[in-house]
């Protein structure tokens, strides 16, 4: 039998199902991973008692707690750049550029954003329970999560002239204009913090990234706010894996089923051929060999005349039904295409042996 050919896009749809379906079960674990860790995490309340729980724990350290507390800066806050009135601890101003790019593919102009100008300006905080206990947060850009607010967001349009309108349509590139945005964490919110809880010698509370690998969060949102938003992410990752994997094994059931119906065509040339043979070894009416020159001769030229039209070295030994053509060898009929007859390219439904009498 031949072999079975693989397309280059049936291979390509295989290993990019594949290799999506890995890549998105490897973060669907890890999503469920932080999520069981989130959910066995202990909740504590920022007051006195949590030092001397912190005392009595081994190494006055908790890998893994939740808090949720007030923002208040040590030191001197930040004054938001566009209202004056707002104050925060972490402060980030963005300037992006904002064009329409024109698409030759899909014929529309598409949205494109670039960034200008990116600061990030941050102060030490601490989370304030309702006894004035402070918990110090600290490397607080590592952490996870929505922490932020926009507190300006501004769009800056680009007014266009004539000969601009005409660069625009010549280059495929459209300038909209500038977006300003400006996210603080406000002092005064509420700040829920995941992460490692430590009592420190000189018996100040600490939060930072776990030592143990552990997703470190800080969100404005609550907690169980949190673990939603953790739950939705599982689940997509998880959704996509199954999606990809569905994909990747409708792709080997489809060459499964192509190279089934394959192996079912050399089935039945392969009964076919038998059937033929052994029509051609029961007939009595086969012409027996005859020795001399002549005939030799005679067989050379009787070959010439009745040679197979598509290979021209075999002789016609079949009969095409049902139009009842004879024009070609067995193996040649067998190496057809399509069972279509050569001269007349009607259908084929059965092949019988041609016999010299």
């Amino acid at each position: 039998m031949e072999e079975f050919p693989v397309k280059v896009s049936e291979a390509v749809c295989l290993g990019a199902s594949l290799a999506l379906s890995g890549i998105c079960y490897c973060l669907y674990k890890k999503s469920r991973t932080t999520l069981d860790k989130l959910e066995d995490a202990p909740h504590f309340t920022i007051d006195g008692k949590l030092k001397d729980i912190l005392k009595v724990t081994p190494g006055a350290c908790l890998q893994y707690a939740v808090i949720e507390g007030a923002v208040q800066p040590v030191g001197e806050p930040l004054t938001s750049s566009f209202q004056k009135e707002i104050f925060g601890v972490l402060q980030k101003v963005l300037l992006r550029e904002h064009r329409l790019v024109w698409n030759s593919l899909s014929r529309t102009w598409t949205d494109s954003e670039r960034v200008l100008h990116q600061r990030v300006t941050a102060v030490p905080f601490v989370l304030v329970g309702s006894d004035d206990t402070a918990v110090r947060v600290l490397c607080h850009l590592q952490a996870s999560g929505v922490h932020m607010e926009t507190t300006h967001e501004k769009f800056h349009p680009v007014n266009y002239g004539f000969s601009d309108i005409i660069g625009q349509y010549l280059s495929g590139e459209k300038l909209k204009g500038q977006l300003e945005t400006e996210e603080m964490l406000k002092v005064g919110a509420t700040l829920t913090g995941v992460g490692e809880l430590i009592l420190d010698t000189d018996g100040t509370l600490n939060l930072r990234p776990p030592s143990n690998g552990s997703e470190y969060f800080l969100s404005i949102t609550d907690f169980d706010t949190l673990l939603g938003e953790q739950e939705s992410t599982a689940g997509w990752w998880k959704g996509l894996a199954i999606a990809s994997a569905v994909a990747g094994a409708g792709v080997l059931l489809w060459l499964g089923r192509r190279y089934y119906n394959q192996l079912k065509v050399h089935w039945q040339r392969e009964k076919e051929r038998r059937e033929f043979d052994r029509l051609r070894a029961e007939n009595p009416r086969a012409r027996a060999p005859v020795a001399g020159h002549e005939a030799i001769e005679d067989e050379e030229e009787e070959h010439l005349e009745n040679a197979c039209v598509i290979c021209l070295t075999q002789p016609r030994n079949c009969i095409l039904l049902e139009c009842g053509h004879v024009c070609c060898c067995y193996s040649c009929y067998q190496a057809l295409p399509q069972p279509r007859c050569p001269i007349c390219r009607q259908s084929i439904s059965r092949v019988v042996p041609l016999y010299h009498v």
